[in-house]
């Protein structure tokens, strides 16, 4: 699976290119990451690009359930398959399941 992200803003230009993505759980605590460009987007982006630009985080889900409004939930770990983790040392999310995306074809989903 895929968290939708943001990037919103270049960090370096080490390379692969280091990005500041950001993303918001369903408690509405905003998580912030910094991470090489290729692990979060396909895109060419560099120090001179606009920002925000979509990121995609890939993780494992957890569980998965409803809320107290019926709203599908999904726990979920960012250490696997990539191991990424946020700057406060956090790899497990509670999102809401819309915020959640399969992997496309092109990343190695499935049809």
């Amino acid at each position: 699976m895929l968290i939708r992200a943001s990037i919103v803003r270049w960090v370096s230009d080490d390379n692969p290119g280091m990005v500041e993505c950001r993303f918001t759980d369903r408690f509405g605590k905003e998580w912030v990451f910094v991470e090489k460009l290729p692990i979060v987007s396909s895109d060419y982006l560099g120090s001179e690009s606009s920002y925000p630009q979509p990121a995609w985080i890939a993780c494992e889900i957890v569980s998965q359930g409803r809320d107290e409004s019926d709203r599908e939930i999904a726990e979920v770990d960012t250490e696997r398959p990539w191991g990424v983790w946020s700057v406060d040392d956090v790899s497990r999310f509670h999102l809401f399941r819309d915020q959640l995306a399969e992997w496309p074809v092109w990343m190695g989903g499935q049809n």
